[in-house]
């Protein structure tokens, strides 16, 4: 299976790059977001791979962060929430901005994606309202880095302050929001009340 490819942008259109990498082309069909950042002949990538393998399919999807893969991964596992649709989720709001539409329970944002009506926007989010805060956490449990490896701190990292960077804020936001969340609370309740300071 293909998790990674890193190489030169040889073609780009109607939703795709086409990645050429040691003189081999791979099309891989990337969200909006990231054709906007990579979308030029020539540019460099490195590109976080999701290969999907049907009977008469074999389909690469490309994106720019662990993260925005994982997160790809979880909308998929949702009944009716095919590789198109998820794609479209993340391209037309952003991986943060899914991942907090899905942490409010924000179905009014998550509808404005192709494909993706009032009953699927509540399964989505009911679905994954928990498992969207835990991404972050689990890909640095693994040891993946989203783009590259941060400098190890000299203590360990507070895990508000972990889940929020993996959500897409900047570090001094997020720890700012994650001084003012009540450490006698669960890390779910206060990873909830740093995002509602962030969002206000």
């Amino acid at each position: 299976m293909i998790a990674r490819l890193r190489g030169t942008v040889w073609e780009v259109g109607g939703g795709r790059l086409v990645v050429d990498v040691g003189g081999v082309g791979y099309e891989v069909q990337v969200p909006e977001t990231t054709l906007v950042e990579f979308g030029i002949a020539g540019a460099e990538v490195n590109l976080f791979v999701r290969q999907i393998v049907r009977e008469d399919d074999i389909s690469l999807y490309g994106f720019s962060a662990a993260e925005d893969r994982a997160l790809f991964d979880l909308l998929r596992d949702v009944q009716g929430c095919g590789s198109k649709t998820s794609l479209a989720l993340i391209g037309t709001l952003g991986a943060s901005g899914v991942r907090d539409a899905i942490a409010f329970q924000d179905h009014k944002s998550l509808v404005k994606a192709p494909g993706v009506g009032p009953r699927l926007a509540e399964r989505i989010a009911v679905t994954l309202k928990d498992k969207v805060l835990e991404i972050g956490l689990e890909l640095k449990a693994r040891g993946v880095a989203a783009v590259a490896p941060r400098k190890a701190a000299a203590e360990p990292e507070d895990e508000v302050v972990s889940a929020l960077l993996a959500l897409g804020y900047p570090r001094n936001k997020a720890e700012a929001a994650a001084a003012d969340s009540d450490t006698s609370h669960t890390v779910e309740e206060r990873i909830r009340a740093a995002l509602r300071v962030l969002v206000r």
